[in-house]
């Protein structure tokens, strides 16, 4: 699992199916929690599309999905400390894309239970993004209702993988589910 872009959670009773389909896709991993994948995509926009195309034509193949999500963005850490160091060195690469807007992070946490709380890191990496805004003269603020963007967070064991999705993405795409 050294290199993925990509989470899916299966609903139970779906791994085989999920591991056997996906494939199709990419490189697929298993992770050691229940009921998630990981994957390589070589293009994430491209696999979303297709994804789409599918779940159109024919969603009851689909039936196993819980959520996809793709992320941009990944680096290991050792210690909360160490997540917190690189989570807020590469939150900032999507400033650009938050400039202005309304957003919030959203956090899933796997593994570090105890260590890493998720509501913890969601409200310190949206005070980074704040800051980091306000710099650049184009404040964003946080919002839970209708962002504009959302940063999403997901944690397997030791890996972390981010990525920036907006409200267009968001409508298009519905199996990201990222609340």
């Amino acid at each position: 699992m050294d290199d993925w872009n990509v989470v899916v959670s299966v609903h139970e009773h779906g791994f085989k199916k999920a591991f056997k389909v996906l494939q199709g896709f990419g490189a697929v991993s298993q992770t050691g929690f229940l009921n998630l994948l990981a994957m390589k995509v070589r293009d994430i926009h491209q696999f979303l599309e297709i994804l789409e195309h599918w779940l159109k034509k024919e969603p009851e193949e689909f039936a196993f999905l819980a959520r996809v999500i793709p992320v941009t963005h990944t680096f290991q850490f050792q210690s909360p400390e160490e997540f917190a160091s690189k989570a807020q060195e590469t939150v900032v690469d999507f400033v650009p894309q938050l400039t202005g807007k309304s957003f919030h992070v959203r956090m899933h946490r796997r593994g570090f239970k105890g260590k890493l709380k998720s509501p913890d890191e969601e409200r310190f990496l949206d005070g980074v993004l704040l800051e980091a805004l306000e710099k650049t003269g184009k404040p964003g603020h946080i919002t839970f209702d209708a962002p504009d963007a959302i940063v999403v967070v997901e944690t397997i064991g030791q890996w972390c993988g981010m990525s920036c999705w907006n409200c267009e993405q968001l409508q298009r795409y519905p199996f990201l589910k990222l609340n």
